[in-house]
């Protein structure tokens, strides 16, 4: 199966596989239902507004430019108490910054290799984990994961490591592709609960061998966890699904069911009927504003983030949308227009269609969203933006004065306003 004529988004997100296990053959745990709400939602009907009205902060960080710090794109973000920490695909490396956005440390494919290794060993992100309160970047390669502290040092490499499930702050663990044993058989689950090596809850059930035979796509890496606006609680999206689930250390709900116009809805059916198996690619080739996922999905007081995916080229879509679950409104991310909030520099990516379109928000950490620009857009909409003689902040105007088109993305640290 070719993959050519797929979006950007889609080739860095298909999966193959035949969908769900039959409900006969599988016993999930109840999801429930009971306080779900409806939502419809129109694209082509949400507004513009200006930058001030949605977010109540908008700060930029550039990323120091050396020769040794120089990297293409921000494909991964994880941020600690003092860094920010990027993964570029490109240059297959690990960059280390502090908050004010100085360079500190590089990890590269070299720093992998291992004394019984012949070549550098591959590797395709990153996760922090903490060990006696110090975080340490860990990095699975080869046969080996590897532990490396904020200053970009080797600590340990060992040869098996089980990488740590996300907690809730009860210790109970979330589990994604959840193998459950028992003594009858043993199945998969797309996300389970544990506490004390004790099964809690599982949910969707589904058989290892659909990646075989079958198109997947997803806004994402695969069905993906999002925060709300507490602390104890996930939002969760799974495959051709715009449900949008909630859960917490006790179990899951549905939350919000989503309706869109019929010209951007899957058929009702699109994850159970054989009709559709193995014809998934041709049904988006015939139906490209057909929405095959949501992601980016956050909540923060009465708002309500949600991008929508499908195979649709056009560049004027709304594809990032704010609802207000007060009043329905509809506001565009695609569509905000800068003003003196952000010294007149959009914060999405207006004009260039390429971060955030494809991504959405790369982190939300501590009621923070982040995003990124390439210097290239940078300095393209600050000469755009000459005769609104904009005031920069100290760090953006010796970014200005001393970096150029080639140099380091930036980083956008916004905060919404949550009313």
């Amino acid at each position: 199966m070719k993959y050519s004529n797929l979006p950007f988004t889609a080739l860095f997100t298909f999966l193959i596989g035949a969908f769900f296990y039959s409900s006969a053959t599988a016993q999930s745990s109840k999801i429930d239902s009971s306080e779900m709400v409806t939502i419809r939602i129109d694209p082509g009907a949400a507004r513009g507004a200006r930058v001030s009205e949605v977010f109540e902060e908008v700060n930029f960080i550039p990323l120091e430019t050396t020769k040794e710090s120089l990297f293409g794109s921000i494909n991964q973000l994880e941020i600690t108490e003092n860094c920010y920490i990027v993964f570029d695909y490109d240059t297959k490396s690990v960059l280390i910054f502090s908050k004010e956005g100085k360079f500190k440390a590089k990890i590269n494919r070299s720093q992998l290799k291992n004394e019984s290794e012949k070549e550098n060993q591959g590797f395709w992100g990153f996760s922090l984990k903490q060990e006696n309160k110090q975080d340490f970047i860990r990095i699975a390669s080869g046969k080996y994961t590897n532990y490396f502290d904020l200053d970009g040092k080797l600590i340990k490499k060992v040869s098996e490591d089980d990488e740590e499930n996300l907690k809730f702050t009860d210790h109970t663990e979330i589990r994604n592709h959840y193998l459950l044993k028992n003594n009858k058989d043993s199945l998969y689950y797309q996300i389970g609960l544990r506490k004390d090596s004790i099964d809690i809850a599982q949910y969707f059930p589904y058989d290892p061998a659909r990646y075989e035979n079958d198109l997947f796509l997803s806004g994402g890496s695969g069905p993906a966890l999002y925060d709300s606006d507490r602390e104890n609680e996930k939002f969760y999206i799974n495959y051709y699904d715009y449900n949008i689930y909630k859960l917490t250390s006790k179990k899951m709900f549905l939350a919000y069911r989503v309706f869109f116009p019929a010209i951007h809805s899957l058929p009702k059916d699109f994850s159970t009927n054989p009709i559709y198996k193995n014809k998934r690619q041709e049904y988006f080739k015939k139906n490209p504003k057909a929405i095959y996922a949501i992601s980016n999905t956050y909540k923060i007081g009465d708002q309500l983030l949600v991008k929508m995916h499908d195979m649709d080229p056009g560049k004027e879509k709304k594809d990032a949308i704010i609802y207000n679950l007060k009043t329905a409104a509809l506001t565009s991310l695609d569509d905000l227009e800068p003003d003196s909030s952000s010294s007149f520099l959009p914060v999405t990516d207006l004009g260039f269609h390429y971060d955030f379109a494809n991504r959405g928000f790369l982190k939300f950490n501590k009621k923070y969203f982040y995003t990124s620009y390439s210097s290239l857009a940078m300095f393209t909409f600050k000469e755009q933006s000459v005769d609104k003689k904009p005031k920069y902040s100290a760090l953006m105007s010796s970014y200005f004065k001393t970096e150029n088109k080639k140099s380091n993305p930036v980083i956008i640290q916004l905060k919404l306003k949550q009313n």
